[in-house]
């Protein structure tokens, strides 16, 4: 897996998990990831990523 690194302002308040799972929601979303693999990258198991996604405003079905 590749790495990224990102610089965000200090008055932005989230923490690295919130911005994986944002990013992991959005490409699943757009079909360049997998759900196997945006789960992977969000860092949960499939049921529970597909789970969070409904808090990402993001369909289970594409």
């Amino acid at each position: 897996m590749q790495n990224l690194q990102i610089q965000l302002p200090d008055t932005i308040n989230i923490d690295a998990q919130e911005i994986q799972m944002l990013l992991a929601s959005k490409l699943y979303e757009k079909g360049v990831l997998s759900v196997d693999q945006a789960a992977q990258m969000a860092g949960f198991s499939i049921r529970a990523f597909m789970e969070l996604l409904g808090r990402y405003q993001v369909s289970v079905r594409r």
